[in-house]
């Protein structure tokens, strides 16, 4: 049985935070879909730097059948990217299925200004998350206590604040969600 993550991401995503997080998991033998509102005639989705990775499934897709996602993955990776943030977090599907899947108690990895889709989500209250440093009021008014340090886990949640922290981040959530074991 192999493991299996969501990326879920938006166009103009920063695109380190996309791109390692998509070959590491791979590289650990995770089936991985990356969601995004967009992709070119190739099956791609770009960065806010012109970086591009598969998009595997559109978010119109992905919200149209949530259901095989809840039941069948293992860890939810939300990268940042102010902006691509700013878009994905206004749909509610998105912060919906966000919801469920913390209140499930499955694997999140959120790194940079991906916290504020936990925001959204209502899954910082009583944590301790790491994010962007110019998110901390945000993440502190949710209710969460902020960190700078380059990884922070609180239960199931595996924060960081930056992408110059992506080895060790990334290989938290894959241990985290090896130690959680497959779902399928």
């Amino acid at each position: 049985m192999s493991k299996r993550a969501i990326i879920l991401t938006w166009t103009g995503f920063q695109d380190q935070e996309v791109i390692y997080p998509f070959y590491r998991l791979l590289g650990a033998e995770f089936e991985v879909e990356c969601v995004a509102d967009q992709m070119d005639a190739a099956g791609r989705v770009y960065g806010i730097l012109g970086a591009h990775v598969p998009c595997t499934l559109l978010i119109e897709d992905f919200l149209a059948d949530t259901e095989r996602f809840h039941s069948d993955f293992d860890l939810l990776v939300i990268p940042g990217g102010v902006k691509a943030l700013e878009k994905i977090r206004l749909e509610a599907g998105v912060i919906d299925f966000v919801e469920r899947w913390n209140e499930s108690g499955k694997i999140i990895a959120s790194t940079c200004h991906g916290a504020q889709l936990l925001i959204s989500a209502k899954a910082t209250i009583g944590r301790t998350i790491a994010g962007y440093y110019s998110i901390e009021d945000d993440i502190v008014n949710s209710g969460a206590k902020y960190s700078r340090d380059p990884v922070v886990v609180d239960g199931h949640i595996v924060s960081s604040p930056h992408y110059d922290h992506m080895g060790v981040w990334m290989e938290t959530a894959i241990l985290m969600a090896g130690e959680q074991g497959p779902l399928n």
